[in-house]
């Protein structure tokens, strides 16, 4: 054992090397979540220039070399020199984890830069070549593991288009249980984007022929002009629903906008119960919020005013509880934008912005009071399934308190 300890004793790592040494601190793991967050990464960006306004078309290829590409018709990267850095901005954004900051007019709100970027996708790629249309010119890098490898070109460009275009092939030495794309998981979440994203159209196009036993390819296109109303209509496409119409909550304040559409089902043939995406700037919170659990009690809340209200809960009734409301068969999208969303860790599965929390409270008591309100027939239909599933968690309660005691006086 050494009693030295000084400064040359500190490895000073760049930015690609730091993202190499501790890939799961950056993508959550180097398993197939990690490696599919890649693409997500990469599609974030494109989806904050559809969030400003400037990007009406994405299109994601899988690739017959592995590799994977994604394009849009935004403004496209700027690429002149950036001057605290000495490189074009392109090159930085690509190499300098978290270099971005687009807050602000050009974006005001954004998925992608509170992320860990397409700077930490670069890093983690066996190659990554971008190419720009912008300003009539076509700019065009190549990178490996993180490193430029060639200039930034420039050509120009025989048609008036702008957009930006990443094509980027996972690391093998990363991703060591394997580098292939399930088209599968990233057709959900292109699909999830649109819905989020009305009149986006987003285009899936699976090039693997071989893979795919074919000579053409797959294509999937996305478009949804209703947004989350029709993605609760496709969630809730295989049960029977208590009432036809989907419910549809928004408003804003304080430059925060939220988006609810919900529904009341029976149950499916899983007996699956309540389900609840959450999304803040058109990023998947997996594991939820503040936002979530306000939006949890404030619908239960709103339950038992009107099972109140109507006569079938009393005062000497026990209170309904978040799991009878819900559990008995919902589904609900919720949709936040912010300026200056709070993340619990680079992969954003958790919104921690207590902003949120009012906003969605003062609408779903709002909002969901008065069309309960309006149809007292949906209203007594949820209330009753809740009263129903509450007493059989009552009941079950019994059971196994009864089974306790008999198992307890054998001894």
């Amino acid at each position: 054992m050494t009693s030295s300890y000084s400064a040359d004793q500190i490895q000073v790592l760049g930015d690609h090397e730091a993202v190499r040494k501790r890939p799961g601190m950056y993508i959550g793991s180097t398993g197939p979540r990690g490696l599919h967050h890649l693409v997500y990464e990469v599609v974030d960006n494109s989806i904050d220039e559809a969030l400003a306004g400037y990007c009406t078309h994405i299109e994601v290829d899988l690739n017959a070399d592995g590799s994977v590409t994604v394009t849009n018709n935004g403004r496209g990267i700027p690429t002149e020199i950036h001057s605290k850095t000495g490189k074009s901005f392109l090159e930085a954004v690509l190499t300098v984890v978290c270099f971005a900051d687009r807050s602000g007019d050009g974006y005001k709100v954004s998925g992608g830069i509170h992320g860990v970027g397409i700077a930490v996708v670069n890093a983690l790629s066996q190659w990554l070549q971008v190419t720009v249309w912008r300003e009539e010119q076509i700019y065009s890098q190549r990178f490996e593991k993180g490193i430029a490898v060639t200039q930034l070109s420039v050509k120009p460009s025989p048609e008036n288009r702008t957009g930006t275009s990443i094509c980027f092939k996972p690391d093998a030495e990363i991703f060591k249980s394997g580098t292939q794309f399930d088209r599968t998981t990233l057709a959900l979440h292109l699909r999830q984007l649109a819905y989020l994203n009305p009149g986006l159209t987003i285009i899936l196009t699976d090039n693997r022929l071989e893979m795919l036993g074919s000579s053409s390819p797959c294509i999937e296109t996305y478009c949804f002009p209703d947004g989350i109303r029709e993605y609760v209509s496709y969630l809730n496409s295989d049960v029977e629903t208590l009432h036809e119409d989907i419910i549809y909550i928004q408003g804003d304040r304080d430059d925060v906008q939220v988006e609810i559409a919900c529904q009341w089902h029976l149950l499916n043939q899983d007996n699956s119960y309540s389900r609840l995406f959450g999304f803040t700037n058109c990023v998947r919170n997996i594991d939820g919020g503040t936002y979530i659990n306000t939006f949890q009690l404030a619908v239960r809340r709103v339950v038992s005013a009107i099972g109140h209200q109507l006569g079938k809960l009393k005062n000497t009734d026990p209170v309904l509880m978040g799991n009878e409301v819900l559990e008995c068969g919902f589904t609900a999208v919720i949709a936040v934008k912010l300026p200056n969303p709070e993340f619990e860790g680079a992969t954003k599965s958790r919104l921690v912005n207590p902003e949120v929390q009012e906003i969605v409270k003062s609408l779903v008591k709002k909002e969901l009071m008065e069309y309960l309100t309006a149809r007292p027939e949906v209203a007594g239909a949820i209330v009753q399934r809740a009263i129903e599933a509450r007493d059989a968690e009552a009941e079950a309660r019994k059971a196994r308190a009864l089974r306790r005691k008999q198992e307890l006086q054998k001894y």
